[in-house]
Parts: C-alpha cells; structure tokens; sequence
C-alpha cells in the first residue's frame, strides 16, 4: 500500500510534467509564514496528519518560488523539484523513524505518509484552482494574492474538514 503511495505521485508528475507551462513563484514571505506556524503547530501537539499536510503545501510552496531561481531545464521545473523535496521530507521522516508505527495510522496508512501525498496533491489543486480562474477571466486575476489565496485557502479548508471527519 505505501509503495503505490509513492508510485502514484511519481506517475501523476510524470502526466503532469509534460502537460506543464513556465510559472512564476509562490509569495516568499507567504513560505516563510507557513513555515513558522509548522513550528508552532508541532510544539502545540496537533496531529501529525494535519501537520504532515502543512509541510507537504511548504514544501510544494518552496519548489514553485525555487523554480525560479534554477535556471536548469529539468531542476527548474517546479513540478519536479516539488516531487524532489516530497521524497526527501519523506526519506527523512523513514530515516528518523517518525513512521511506520502502528499507532500512528489513519485509514491504515501512516499519518505522515498519507498526509504528506494528500497536502502534495492539495497544493496543486490549489494551484490548478488559480491558473484556471485566470484562463476563465481572460488571463486575468479575480482578486489581489489570488496565487496565495487559492492553494492556502483549498489547504485551510481541508484542513479543517479532517479534523471534523476524523477527529484529530
């Protein structure tokens, strides 16, 4: 089950990548702000499914603004490098043994597992939401930090739903 967890996304990136165009960066400040509140949130002891789905909207958050830096057609691909730090939050948490404990499961998988693909896949709803609203408004904003709005706004629901449904 955990290998087809780490297959799917791999396959999706893969779909993904050769239906992708060039895109600008996510808000630095915005990474920056996600990133302190995952501190936070783990000295406050929420849930490792939660938290998992934070870092994995950082991590995606970081690739996009990255992206822009590298000037390398492959690590330059945001997509890519999103996938790139995904399997290194995870080798690290596997390194650290953070996973892989029976009393740390939801739905039977491993929280950080599950909540690190699903805040993967979240993310990049977020991102589809925005690039489609503007392909629908004539290339156009809706509203101000809407690149920010969309896939914080999409995460913060989910989020939320999660904690209602599973009660984290």
């Amino acid at each position: 089950m955990i290998t087809s967890l780490i297959l799917l996304p791999l396959l999706l990136s893969t779909f993904y990548f050769l239906l992708s165009t060039p895109t600008f960066a996510q808000c630095p400040v915005c990474i920056v702000t996600v990133g302190g509140g995952m501190f936070l949130a783990d000295r406050l002891g929420i849930d490792d499914f939660l938290v998992s789905l934070w870092i994995s909207g950082l991590n995606v958050a970081i690739s996009f603004w990255l992206a822009t830096k590298i000037k390398n057609r492959f690590f330059g691909n945001p997509v890519i490098l999103s996938f790139l730090m995904y399997g290194l939050t995870l080798s690290y948490f596997i390194f650290t043994q953070q996973t892989g404990s029976a009393f740390n499961q939801i739905l039977g998988l491993d929280k950080i597992i599950f909540g690190q693909t699903l805040g993967l896949f979240i993310w990049f709803l977020g991102i589809f939401v925005d690039r489609y609203s503007r392909k629908l408004n004539g290339g156009k904003i809706l509203f101000p930090y809407q690149k920010v709005v969309f896939p914080v706004g999409i995460l913060i629901l989910l989020t939320i739903l999660f904690k209602l449904i599973f009660k984290l």
